[in-house]
């Protein structure tokens, strides 16, 4: 069972001036979004990661390489559209305090389920081709790296917070209730059983513990590696990076 270390991209230019950039290009990074990409990089140095997807879109591109530069061993990143941002139609580029008096903003804030942007996608179409997406490179990961790799996708506000609805099983009507800020990290495993959620919207601590010492990994069945520990458990040794022995 891999894990998925979920990124939002840090601040944008859109994010500062309180634009809904949606899927308009030539959006980048601002000064501190790109100080809080570095951030995340720093965190995850001493996670080996196995993969990295990205949305497309620029900042998130951006944001990817200030992580994956500073990567013990050059990672290559690939993109997938299915992890680019919503589909706003009509609604990206203009103000967020002009969108707030749209009567479709009262939908999405009380039952997103039932959002559809004009000219653009549903929400309900946003978490489904997200949640799909983020899967199937999961197993993909799994058959290429093995059991205990650690992964890196960045995305989008919306989307990361559809992917944590589905993984802690919150309809998508309740996702509102979850946070996740610019340059925040969030930690998902999937296991044949059930998602674990690992962390949402962090933005300090190393990360290393994520990558085990090879020495420490062991052989356990899928089915025993999926089963929650009654009581909590002893969680990660956040001083050697070992996971406790599966009982």
């Amino acid at each position: 069972m891999p894990t998925v270390i979920l990124v939002r991209h840090g601040r944008s230019t859109a994010n500062a001036t309180g634009v809904l950039a949606g899927r308009l290009p030539g959006v980048h990074l601002d000064e501190s979004g790109v100080a809080q990409a570095a951030a995340v990089g720093e965190r995850l140095a001493g996670v080996c990661l196995s993969a990295a997807v990205t949305s497309p879109l620029e900042r998130c591109r951006e944001t990817c390489r200030e992580i994956t530069s500073r990567q013990a061993e050059p990672l290559r990143a690939t993109t997938d559209r299915l992890l680019s941002e919503c589909d706003y139609g009509e609604w990206q580029g203009r103000p967020l305090k002009d969108l707030a008096k749209e009567k479709l903003w009262k939908t999405v804030q009380a039952q997103p389920s039932a959002a559809t942007f004009p000219g653009g996608e549903s929400m309900r179409a946003m978490q489904d081709r997200a949640v799909a997406a983020v899967r199937r490179h999961d197993a993909r990961v799994a058959a290429e790296h093995g059991e205990d790799a650690v992964w890196l996708a960045v995305s989008h506000g919306d989307v990361i917070k559809s992917i944590l609805a589905d993984a802690l099983g919150t309809h998508l009507d309740l996702f509102q209730r979850i946070h996740v800020d610019p340059a925040s990290v969030s930690i998902v495993r999937y296991t044949e059983a059930r998602p674990f959620v690992v962390g949402t919207n962090t933005h300090a601590g190393d990360l290393s513990w994520l990558t085990p010492p090879k020495k420490a990994r062991r052989r356990s069945s899928r089915a025993a590696r999926a089963d929650a520990e009654v009581g909590g458990g002893a969680g990660p040794d956040t001083m050697t990076g070992a996971q406790p022995a599966t009982p």
